[in-house]
């Protein structure tokens, strides 16, 4: 770590990893944008296995759990997804311009996050975000308690999994 880098705080430091994982140097690899880059509809669209996500779908989960972060962030509560927004399908529609709309739609995403996330201090950063769920687990309710450290955090590691994921299923695809 340089001077310079101590020097800064960990919003900024985290701010950092979000841009890397996404759009940048990431230390583990491809950022998620440059695993997407010149793919076209047909082969998002494509499953090459039969019980696993085609990259469109996660490009669609992506933005789904980017969007709920940062408004996870910005309302300061534990927002939840359901199954289908968790997963959303491709459209019916799965033609080019529909493919780059996708795109179009996680970059602004992130976009959207990252205006967010500067916005906080470190102290907020070890805010609780979340409280009870009414999901039963065995004989009772469970309880989720999160930092927006660790959510956001969190989400970076989420998208250079889904990073991964997408350049093994690039290797599978006809060029």
């Amino acid at each position: 770590m340089t001077t310079s880098q101590a020097n800064v705080n960990e919003t900024a430091r985290i701010v950092d990893q979000l841009q890397r994982a996404f759009d940048g140097y990431a230390w583990s690899g491809p950022s998620l944008l440059t695993t997407l880059q010149g793919l076209n509809a047909t082969q998002a669209a494509t499953r090459l296995l039969p019980q696993a996500h085609c990259i469109w779908e996660i490009v669609l989960h992506l933005t789904a759990w980017i969007e709920t972060v940062q408004q996870r962030t910005q309302q300061d509560k534990l927002i939840e997804l359901s199954a289908a927004a968790d997963w959303p399908p491709i459209p019916s529609s799965a033609d080019e311009a529909t493919w780059q709309q996708a795109l179009t739609g996680l970059r602004q995403a992130h976009t959207h996050l990252i205006n967010t996330v500067t916005q906080l201090t470190d102290t907020d950063l070890e805010r609780q975000l979340g409280g009870s769920r009414d999901h039963e687990q065995g004989g009772g309710v469970s309880y989720y308690v999160t930092l927006h450290y660790v959510t956001l955090h969190g989400l970076v590691q989420h998208n250079l999994y889904h990073a991964g994921q997408i350049a093994l299923l690039r290797k599978g695809l006809v060029p």
